[in-house]
C-alpha cells in the first residue's frame, strides 16, 4: 500500500545509476545483486495478479528502468497489462518524465513516480513518494494532454 494504490505486487529491480543521497535501497543500486528473474518468479507473479484483491503491480529498485531491465521490465509491463487490462502498473524511476515519455513502457503505466530522491526536500508526509520534487504522474491522462498530469491521492 506505500507502493502505490490498493494491494500491490511489487517487483524490485537491481540497477541504479541515480546514487540518491540517503537512498532507502542502496544495495539495489548493483545491477547484479539481487536474485535473477526466472520463470518462478515471472509465474509467482502473475499468480498474485490473478487474485481480485490484488490492484496490480508496482516496479520499483532501484531502478526498472537502468539499462540493465528495462527490456525485461517493458515486456513484462506489456504482457501484464494485455493479460490484465484492469490491473494497475505502477512505476518508480529516478528518471524525469520528460527524459522517458518517448519510452515504449510508458504506454503500459497507469502511474510513474518520477525523479530523484533529494534528502533535502524529503517530507514525511507525502503519499507514494519520498521528496517532493518527485512527481506521482497520471500516465494515460498525461499522453493525451501532452502535459504532464498529476494522480490525484
Amino acid at each position: 500500500m506505500l507502493n502505490g494504490d490498493g494491494l500491490r505486487v511489487v517487483l524490485w529491480c537491481a540497477g541504479c545509476s541515480h546514487g540518491c543521497r540517503e537512498c532507502q535501497n542502496p544495495i539495489t543500486w548493483d545491477p547484479n545483486s539481487g536474485l535473477p528473474f526466472t520463470e518462478a518468479e515471472r509465474a509467482e507473479i502473475f499468480a498474485e495478479l490473478e487474485k481480485d484483491y490484488i490492484s496490480g503491480i508496482t516496479f520499483s529498485g532501484g531502478d526498472p528502468l537502468h539499462p540493465a531491465n528495462i527490456t525485461e521490465v517493458t515486456a513484462l509491463a506489456r504482457e501484464i497489462r494485455e493479460k490484465y487490462p484492469h490491473k494497475t502498473i505502477w512505476l518508480y524511476t529516478g528518471s524525469l518524465w520528460e527524459e522517458i515519455q518517448d519510452d515504449e513502457i510508458v504506454r503500459y503505466l497507469d502511474v510513474c513516480v518520477d525523479g530523484e530522491f533529494q534528502v533535502e526536500k524529503k517530507e514525511l508526509l507525502l503519499k507514494w513518494r519520498g521528496s517532493a520534487n518527485q512527481r506521482v504522474i497520471n500516465v494515460p491522462e498525461t499522453l493525451r494532454e501532452g502535459k504532464v498530469i498529476l494522480h490525484e491521492d
